[in-house]
């Protein structure tokens, strides 16, 4: 029977060599690997149950919406933080970040 040669990383080797039966040969052990495992995955990818894809369907809208709220109060948010920092700001903050850092040190606060 004609034989192929396949190249391997010592690793797999390795692991190959520690599943491999004391009477089994590496062709064997392949065989049996693959005899074992149960069938090609690829064979049910893709496939829900009609309850599974519509549970999968509302988690996403779920998820959507809630991604959109939190976006538009981000935005809201910025454009309030933006339009307080238009020169109209009364607080006596001017020049100060929220954790109430200097701004407007140009040495970024190290000299007295």
């Amino acid at each position: 029977m004609p034989t192929k040669t396949i190249g391997v990383r010592e690793e797999v080797y390795e692991r190959l060599r520690a599943r491999k039966r004391d009477d089994e040969s590496f062709t064997d052990l392949i065989d049996r690997l693959i005899d074992e495992s149960e069938g090609d995955w690829r064979d049910g990818f893709g496939s829900l149950s009609t309850e599974e894809a519509d549970s999968l369907r509302e988690a996403a809208a779920a998820s959507r919406e809630r991604f959109d709220e939190s976006a538009g109060d981000r935005q809201t948010a910025a454009i309030d933080r933006l339009a307080g920092s238009s020169g109209d700001d009364q607080s006596g903050d001017e020049g100060r970040t929220d954790d109430g850092a200097d701004t407007d040190d140009a040495d970024g606060g190290r000299s007295a």
